[in-house]
């Protein structure tokens, strides 16, 4: 079983963050620059939410709001369920299904170390489905050959 900590060693180091006052365009071309869907938002080191595209598209965009006045905390998502390093990528699915959110902060004794998002569950999932396809095709070709 995978676990979100596996899920993080094959991510980069590091949150990409921004303040709340950051403006909505600034945390775009953050976004953009390091071809990612999120931004943490943080306030001295303290975390607050998610901003994301879908939070750009719902509460900018369809709202008629201007991305370089709106800020970063005006529109984050908060609140959203967090796991630890132990969980499961199952576990990870089953939240973000139940809660319909992309992206789940990860804390390890209440410090944010990270952030998986719905496609690193995926990949999860399907390198999984592939360790247990070889085994069955091991199993088969042992047992019937």
């Amino acid at each position: 079983m995978s676990s979100v900590g596996t899920i993080l060693q094959k991510k980069p180091r590091g949150v990409i963050s921004v303040t709340p006052s950051t403006s909505v365009l600034d945390a775009l071309q953050i976004m953009a620059s390091k071809n990612i869907g999120s931004v943490v938002v943080m306030e001295d080191s303290a975390y607050l939410g998610i901003l994301t595209e879908r939070d750009y598209a719902r509460k900018v965009i369809l709202q008629h709001k201007s991305s370089s006045e709106t800020t970063a905390g005006e529109i984050m998502s908060t609140n959203l369920p967090r796991v630890n390093p132990s969980d499961s990528h199952e576990s990870c699915m089953s939240l973000m299904v139940e809660h319909n959110v992309r992206y789940l902060p990860v804390f390890d004794d209440g410090v944010l170390v990270g952030i998986i998002s719905l496609i690193d569950v995926i990949q999860a999932t399907v390198e999984k489905q592939k360790v247990t396809i070889g085994e069955l095709q091991n199993f088969i070709s042992s047992n019937f050959a």
